[in-house]
């Protein structure tokens, strides 16, 4: 089964970033899209924020 949503410890694996870089950009993302804290973000509002392809990102995880 595939995933649709993704989490900062993925975020850091994909960017190179420190967990702690990820967590923000993945709080930045949330802001963005107008999600409450509980609700998760999918690999599509990761990709359109960092400006990746959606294929190479899903490859990755």
């Amino acid at each position: 089964m595939k995933r649709i949503c993704i989490y900062p410890k993925d975020i850091a694996r994909i960017t190179g970033k420190s967990y702690r870089q990820s967590l923000r950009i993945y709080n930045n993302i949330k802001g963005i899209n107008g999600k409450e804290t509980y609700q998760l973000i999918t690999i599509d509002e990761l990709c359109r924020y960092l400006g990746l392809d959606y294929n190479t990102v899903r490859n990755e995880l």
